[in-house]
């Protein structure tokens, strides 16, 4: 599903137009990442939890050459998924 798709079908269900569905999920998105950026976890009950991850640098190997290289230090985010997406999904 892209985000337009995703957009059409909130404005579906919940019954809003396409743009007022475009800025929900805009500011869900732009919350996430700030709640992220802060190092905060976003919890959703029931759906799923974000959670900021923050890598250690270290040594990649380059799979054509097959030469180490450094891996500078980052940070990325990772989904916990819940029971009640889990069910869901698995038809309980």
């Amino acid at each position: 599903m892209t985000k337009a798709e995703l957009v059409a079908a909130v404005a579906d269900q919940a019954g809003l137009s396409r743009e007022a569905a475009k800025k929900a999920i805009d500011a869900f998105t732009d919350s996430v990442v700030a709640a992220l950026k802060k190092g905060q976890d976003v919890r959703l009950v029931g759906f799923g939890t974000f959670l900021p991850v923050s890598r250690a640098a270290g040594m990649a190997r380059n799979p054509r050459t097959g030469q180490s290289v450094p891996r500078p230090a980052s940070k990325t985010a990772r989904f916990r998924v819940g029971e009640g997406l889990k069910s869901a999904l698995n038809g309980k």
